[in-house]
């Protein structure tokens, strides 16, 4: 059996290693010290943010953004359905409902008109909700703009989940920074790595200065242990920072390999029928975090998970795009403004081995693979 290929692997470069043993050198090993306090300062440079405050998880950065916005017991929620149910879990953490707005087809984002739908609707009858969840996928920003417009005319605070869109733009901004929060993950797959990790980011000093507060378990001022709030075990520590900061600067390095990825499986399935890339949307940089295709059988002669399964019989990982969260048993009580767009994405959709450190025998590897399938399939049918 080959060598594993993962969907995208952790790459570290080779200031990581410095960075970390400086951390142990200097016995700052808890969740605080001087790489951390950098991390923030440099990450905030990079996405042109005022404030940014490092945290343990892009789970535990969307958790405090939602409560930092107002979000409680009994509220709705907007949020994408196209999503991973870490953009969603929190809001039930604070006994919210989540409302899901399906995607369109140019980003496969959040949908701009849907969203004024519901917010319209729901203005009419008394019932808007306590904020609205933008996530940008795959490393594509959603179109902010109309976005951000709708929900300021209704007075409804936008939190971006860009989590998978580190080094992408949006109209030459970092999305992650034109809400009122925005946060970002760090976790093992994604484009920068700490192992575990996340940051919330604001133009809002007094925000993020509450944020930090809570996420170290809302000590009060004092000489004593004093709390008048609940609070979190949410920091992230000096060492993992210390592995931010080594591979903040190699980030347009990764971006770059990543779109590389994205432009070799593009030559190398041209003359295939059926098969089509997630855009890029015209606002802006798209990173090809995962390269991401649609399959269409019926053109290509096989199914996604024709695909996927003989991928994995070579010991190549991929998978299906995001199963939408209305179509979780868990969310599926909740409301809905539609859902065709982000179903039909994911019955036809299938995520590429795409990490920054893929060799050029992997990449062949895999698409030698994807091209022998439809004629399996036609051996096996005829069979």
């Amino acid at each position: 059996m080959s060598s594993r290929i993962y969907l995208s692997s952790p790459h570290m470069g080779t200031l990581e290693r410095g960075y970390v043993d400086d951390a142990f050198q200097s016995n700052w090993i808890a969740p605080l010290g001087p790489h951390v306090d950098a991390f923030q300062e440099e990450f905030a440079r990079c996405v042109g943010t005022p404030h940014a405050l490092a945290l343990s998880s892009g789970t535990a950065a969307l958790h405090l953004a939602l409560q930092l916005v107002g979000v409680g017991p009994g509220d709705d929620v907007l949020v994408s359905t196209l999503t991973f149910s870490a953009s969603v879990n929190p809001i039930r953490y604070l006994g919210a409902s989540p409302v899901f707005i399906d995607s369109e087809r140019t980003s496969w984002n959040m949908d701009p008109a849907l969203l004024e739908e519901e917010l319209s609707m729901r203005a009419r009858v008394g019932r808007l909700p306590r904020a609205v969840v933008v996530v940008h996928l795959y490393g594509q920003s959603a179109d902010l703009d109309p976005i951000m417009a709708t929900c300021d005319r209704y007075g409804v605070p936008v939190v971006e989940d860009a989590a998978e869109a580190l080094g992408s733009t949006y109209k030459g901004r970092a999305p992650g920074t034109l809400g009122r929060v925005g946060i970002y993950s760090f976790n093992g797959n994604k484009i920068l790595t700490t192992s575990g990790g996340g940051m919330l980011v604001s133009a809002d000093g007094e925000l993020v200065q509450h944020a930090l507060k809570l996420a170290t378990q809302a000590r009060d001022t004092a000489p004593h242990y004093q709390h008048s709030e609940v609070g979190y075990n949410y920091r992230l520590s000096n060492v993992l920072a210390a592995i931010g900061r080594g591979q903040l600067h190699v980030l347009e390095d990764r971006v770059a390999a990543r779109r590389a990825n994205h432009a070799f499986y593009v030559e190398a399935f041209r003359d295939l029928p059926g098969i089509d890339f997630m855009p890029e949307a015209p606002w802006g940089r798209h990173t090809r975090w995962l390269t991401t295709v649609t399959i269409h059988p019926e053109a290509f002669g096989a199914d996604r998970e024709a695909v996927r399964t003989a991928l994995e019989r070579e010991n190549i990982e991929a998978r299906p795009v995001w199963k939408p969260m209305h179509l979780q048993p868990v969310f599926a009580n909740f409301e809905r403004r539609r859902g065709g767009v982000a179903e039909d994405l994911f019955r036809h959709g299938l995520c590429l081995p795409s990490g920054s450190n893929l060799t050029p025998r992997e990449l062949e590897r895999v698409v030698e693979v994807v091209r022998a399938v439809p004629r399996r399939q036609g051996l096996r049918t005829a069979g």
